[in-house]
């Protein structure tokens, strides 16, 4: 066995000191010690030659590395880097094959190597998921069942400034129910035209969204103050899969049309740039026939529903076998002696416990399943 992960300093000692009185014979001497004969001349020899220092441990690294990258392309390497902070490894191999293409470059994962070594990697913010949706995706069987709502992404305007379009669509009719271009994403301005959808149609029964903010969050359930909101509304916030467009597919196709009608060229200004929504908002939804709806229009599909906008938000009511919990301003609740975290979107607001068995219990934030109370882990875990 290799001498230096079996015997302690103070062994080797030992085996030196019983060498040097020559009472024993070094293969006794070897037997002795649980060493082999070449372990032993091993240690005799660095004893002779160095002192009883020469017994110390000592690196195992090979002193020649054949295939270690050469000191001139590690500062070739360095220095490029210096000069284009922002490109990667590969990038900056690219740029000194193309400056000297005869010479010996190293792969893009030995370049980051160097790089890392040397301090000039950044290292990558571990980015904090938004937590799937818990709910299957509601079928528009009539209008207002589900509206979809997004930002066609964001674009420059002739100004300077940039522009965040929010859009909002009935599934069923395809009527468009609003079209605003807004200088951000917002909570404020984005619950505004919420309600103002909601005072003018009614209360749909659940809005689509994607997983960006202010849809959902990082939080519980993936709540953020406007889903909140929504559930208290009695709207039920849902998010379709990540990297999963399709899932809002008669959105997005508004969104292509959208584009070439009104944001291909941007406006000078956001005032210029709103005609040309209102003026999209009434081709599309009162004069463009569309042939998912026989050639009519959206706007002879659709009618105001009878959920009305209340005058006051309404607290979130729950079924008589469920236990109700108001959140403490820390974020928690209380459950059998113990505190359970669930974060500060949900401070004041309450929750209801459905038990699944006698550790579990299924946790609520209106109609909407955010998580799992788990007893025996003390926590809440995801819905599966």
């Amino acid at each position: 066995m290799p001498w230096n992960e079996t015997c302690t300093m103070n062994e080797r000692l030992a085996f030196i000191d019983a060498w040097k009185s020559r009472d024993f014979t070094l293969s006794a001497l070897c037997r002795r010690f649980g060493i082999s004969r070449k372990t032993g001349y091993k240690w005799i020899s660095r004893v002779l030659e160095e002192g009883r220092s020469g017994l110390a441990d000592r690196s195992r690294a090979a002193h020649h590395r054949p295939n270690q990258t050469p000191e001139d392309v590690v500062r070739a390497l360095i220095k490029v880097k210096h000069k284009h902070p922002s490109c990667g490894p590969a990038m900056l191999i690219k740029r000194l094959r193309k400056r000297e293409p005869r010479r010996h470059w190293p792969a893009p994962s030995t370049a980051g190597e160097i790089l890392k070594r040397h301090g000039l990697v950044k290292p990558r913010k571990k980015r904090k998921h938004v937590p799937p949706h818990s709910e299957p995706l509601g079928h528009a069987s009539e209008t207002h069942t589900v509206w979809s709502a997004d930002f066609k992404g964001q674009f420059q305007l002739g100004n300077g400034r940039w522009c965040y379009p929010l859009t909002m669509t009935d599934n069923y009719s395809r009527f468009l129910i609003d079209c605003k271009g807004l200088y951000s994403i917002a909570l404020d301005p984005v619950k505004h035209r919420y309600e103002k959808a909601f005072r003018r149609w009614g209360l749909p029964h659940a809005i689509r969204t994607d997983n960006g903010y202010p849809f959902a969050g990082c939080s519980i359930g993936g709540l953020t103050p406007l889903s909140v909101w929504l559930l208290k509304l009695g709207v039920m916030p849902e998010r379709i899969a990540p990297g999963h467009p399709e899932q809002n597919g008669r959105h997005e196709r508004m969104h292509r049309t959208l584009k070439a009608a009104a944001i291909n060229p941007p406006k000078a200004n956001l005032s210029a740039q709103q005609r040309a929504f209102n003026r999209f908002y009434q081709d599309f939804n009162y004069e463009r026939p569309h042939q998912a709806l026989d050639d009519q229009r959206p706007g002879d599909w659709i009618v105001p529903l009878d959920r009305h906008f209340p005058d006051a938000v309404p607290e979130v009511v729950y079924p008589d076998a469920y236990t109700m919990r108001r959140v403490h301003t820390d974020g928690s609740i209380k459950w059998r002696g113990e505190n359970i975290y669930l974060g500060s979107v949900l401070i004041r607001e309450s929750v209801g416990l459905e038990p699944i068995d006698n550790d579990q219990c299924q946790l609520y934030f209106g109609k909407l399943i955010i998580g799992i109370l788990d007893e025996r882990l003390g926590r809440i875990i995801r819905p599966s």
